[in-house]
């Protein structure tokens, strides 16, 4: 036993704490309360546990904040607590009980926290689905994850009929009055606290499948301070801000920042679907000071708002935090000159959380860049051996920090190293000490005899001026095995298949050049704005 070295993870990961607890205060999240808010707060954990609580610790500490703005109005944080009280009690009458699975397929507004809280109270396992997915695929994660009741916006009625739950359908948005809906549950139900809880709730967040299948990760409570404390060691989130949140809840990115702005007390501005004009004018009307996107979103916001003149009035923005996909050295410079020093870009995944966030500063030295590991994260660079590589070598990107993962749903789990799991990408580290996504692991192709990239190829293309989006992927090839097939979208008519192949030509290795360039209207993406490699490879 190594008694020195468990004496340092002792020592470091005390000081952690410390540091935690001091982002926190900070921030406003932890602050003097009175005694009885302090008792109700106390109360709602021992009832519910830390996920199934933070409605109710909102409502105790800001009750009459408002919690969501969506397209319906205002609700503040004690009607929104009240609210998934009375559906937890009436969901408990039909027979939910801990450790039932509730799935929401549900876009970004009200209903999504009145469902969520609701479910958690009564420490149901909440699977999160993909509102893009099709029928066949909701009823097969459904099948797999094990559904007792499903909740759902009308718009999906006709796609669910035929998932089996046996405590039934409820609809979270519904143009009509319907008895099936949760506001009539509201309307039945008791708005009193349900009873505690011996098993805390669980979430499932399905990762993208984008190669393939969604797999479901499951996560349990933190038991630590360190996942607040990295990200506000980074991020100067705020307690009462408000908060645009864009990214799809269901997805880890917007789940995770909607959740924050609750734990903070924030007014969450939610919409069911992307809007640029609606969300450019939102900023302005709701001083906005944090705002949640995935890069497509920020780059059509930037297009909107080049449009307008006079130009918006964003002085009360202070946090543009991207995630989801990769930024992009091209819109990172772009979205700065437009909007300023405010953009900070998250690197993480589903099962990882996170692990690196790019601040302002860090993005002024290396915008292509995703930063330098956050506090209580430790992220390594490693070759095929398992042995960490220099500075400006490419690797295996391995993680560790305290955000728990339970394993995939179906089974398995990602690979682990010392402790560290492997993020599925590939990066390398530069002199400053900011990580740099190279691409996924298994994107990686030769051709020819040479190890390739796609990611640096499509980042060299994304920086010509007639280029708006790119992405390339590795397929077969008789003579030099596999090669580079190029998808654009650009800006107007002018650019060529020529030309893309020139530009890369003229600033890298000549095996790096696509063999093949297509231009498209738009790439094929997912709600959280990841481009769909599969069917690219469908259009080869």
């Amino acid at each position: 036993m190594n008694v020195a070295k468990i004496a340092g993870d002792v020592l470091g990961r005390a000081t952690g704490e410390a540091l935690s607890v001091k982002s926190l205060v900070d921030s406003g999240m932890l602050r003097a309360d009175p005694p009885w808010v302090l008792a109700r707060v106390a109360g709602a954990l021992a009832r519910y546990g830390a996920i199934g609580a933070a409605l109710s610790i909102a409502a105790a500490r800001f009750g009459s904040r408002v919690g969501v703005r969506d397209e319906l109005g205002d609700l503040t944080y004690t009607e929104l607590d009240r609210r998934s009280n009375a559906i937890a009690n009436q969901w408990r009458d039909l027979g939910l009980r801990p450790g039932d699975g509730v799935a929401l397929l549900v876009r970004n507004h009200r209903g999504f926290v009145d469902a969520f809280y609701a479910a958690a109270k009564c420490g149901a396992r909440i699977v999160l689905l993909n509102t893009d997915f099709a029928g066949p695929q909701v009823r097969e994660v459904a099948e797999r994850e094990g559904v007792d009741l499903l909740v759902h916006d009308e718009e999906y009625r006709s796609m669910v009929d035929g998932v089996p739950a046996r405590l039934g359908h409820f609809l979270a948005w519904t143009d009509q009055p319907s008895p099936d809906s949760l506001d009539a549950l509201i309307v039945r139900g008791d708005s009193s606290a349900p009873p505690r809880l011996r098993q805390h709730a669980k979430v499932v967040i399905l990762t993208s499948g984008t190669t393939g299948t969604p797999k479901g990760a499951q996560r349990e409570e933190p038991l630590s301070l360190l996942p607040f404390g990295g990200l506000f060691g980074k991020v100067p989130f705020r307690s009462g801000d408000v908060t645009e949140c864009c990214a799809p809840m269901f997805h880890a990115l917007g789940f995770a920042m909607a959740m924050l702005g609750v734990a903070l007390g924030s007014t969450l501005v939610l919409r069911r679907r992307f809007d640029p004009e609606a969300v450019a004018e939102s900023l302005e009307q709701n001083r906005v000071a944090t705002i949640i996107l995935v890069p497509v979103m920020l780059r059509r916001l930037l297009e909107q708002l080049a449009l307008e003149h006079p130009p918006r009035d964003l002085s009360a923005l202070r946090i543009v935090f991207i995630g989801g996909s990769q930024l992009g050295a091209d819109l990172c410079v772009s979205a700065t000159q437009a909007l300023g020093p405010v953009l900070y870009n998250l690197y993480g995944s589903t099962e990882v959380a996170y692990a690196t966030i790019g601040t302002p500063a860090e993005l002024a030295l290396e915008p292509g860049s995703v930063g330098s590991p956050c506090l209580g994260t430790v992220v390594r660079i490693l070759d095929e051996a398992g042995r960490e590589v220099a500075d400006g070598v490419s690797g295996r990107i391995f993680v560790r920090n305290v955000m728990p993962f339970s394993g995939y749903t179906g089974g398995g789990t990602k690979e682990v190293v010392d402790g560290m799991m492997s993020t599925g990408d590939m990066g390398h580290f530069d002199r400053h000490g900011l990580l740099h996504i190279d691409g996924r692991d298994d994107d990686m192709i030769v051709s020819g005899g040479e190890n390739l990239f796609p990611g640096e190829v499509e980042e060299l293309i994304a920086s010509h001026p007639d280029v708006v989006e790119v992405s390339a992927v590795g397929v077969d090839d008789e003579a030099f095995g596999k090669r580079l097939h190029a998808f654009v979208v650009r800006r107007g008519a002018s650019l060529t298949e020529d030309g893309v192949k020139d530009y890369v030509r003229d600033n890298l290795a000549r095996f790096k050049v696509p063999r093949e360039v297509t231009f498209l209207d738009e790439l094929p993406r997912n709600p959280t704005g990841k481009v769909l490699k599969r069917q690219l490879m469908e259009m080869t």
